[in-house]
């Protein structure tokens, strides 16, 4: 696999989370995902930077361009993201990842649902340290 472009941003505020729903539409663009596919990626994006700005205190969002094929064969374009804070990490990772578990008032759809949306999620979370989660979603 290949990285073909990289770049950070902080999410610390909502401000924030409209301009990596912005970014993350222009690269999905750039990748050639259609319509169906930029949403999707957008909208796990969107509940994801939300979540680092509401329960992480803010964060930090990787994104990047990825190439995987043998060479010679087809490529297949993605785009990962990656979104960390220092926050008070998730006490139960399995029951917020369930639907309808929520900590925060809201429906408890957002964690299990970006999950939904993209080919690759990982989660990585310590309670006092905070929380890393990568997600992938490809052509």
């Amino acid at each position: 696999m290949t990285v073909t472009q990289t770049d950070e941003r902080a999410v610390q505020s909502q401000n924030d989370v409209v301009l990596i729903r912005q970014i993350v539409r222009e690269w999905a663009r750039e990748v050639g995902f259609g319509l169906v596919d930029q949403t999707k990626i957008i909208t796990a994006a969107s509940e994801l930077a939300r979540n680092a700005v509401l329960h992480g205190g803010g964060g930090v969002v990787r994104l990047e361009s990825l190439e995987k094929g043998a060479p010679g064969g087809p490529v297949r374009r993605g785009l990962r993201l990656t979104f960390e804070d220092e926050g008070p990490g998730i006490p139960d990772v399995e029951q917020a990842l369930t639907d309808g578990y929520t900590s925060g008032g809201g429906m408890g759809l957002g964690l299990g649902g970006s999950r939904r949306l993209v080919n690759e999620f990982e989660i990585q979370s310590t309670v006092g340290e905070g929380t890393r989660i990568i997600v992938t979603r490809w052509k």
